[in-house]
């Protein structure tokens, strides 16, 4: 991962060797929050493309820092649960 553009309220990122999967969830993520005004990301090339992340907000880096930590919750909570259903 690394910065494309880093000012106090924009920041462009390229996420090496991921996809609109983890990329869809986190900008879902982050729109859920009130400071954030504008979350988006585009791949370019379908195959060879690298996905780059724009966020607007307040305070970018915390907003990115808090929509993660929600994303990696709520995948341990779905882990649980797979857990268990497959417990029972």
């Amino acid at each position: 991962m690394k910065y494309l553009r880093k000012d106090e309220e924009h920041v462009v990122l390229e996420i090496t060797g991921e996809s609109h999967t983890i990329c869809n969830i986190l900008r879902k993520r982050l729109m859920s929050q009130d400071e954030v005004s504008a979350a988006a990301y585009d791949i370019t090339h379908p195959l060879i493309g690298q996905p780059e992340f724009e966020v607007v907000s307040s305070n970018p880096k915390e907003s990115l820092i808090t929509a993660s930590e929600t994303v990696k919750s709520e995948a341990n909570e779905f882990k649980e649960a797979l857990v268990e259903a497959f417990n029972e």
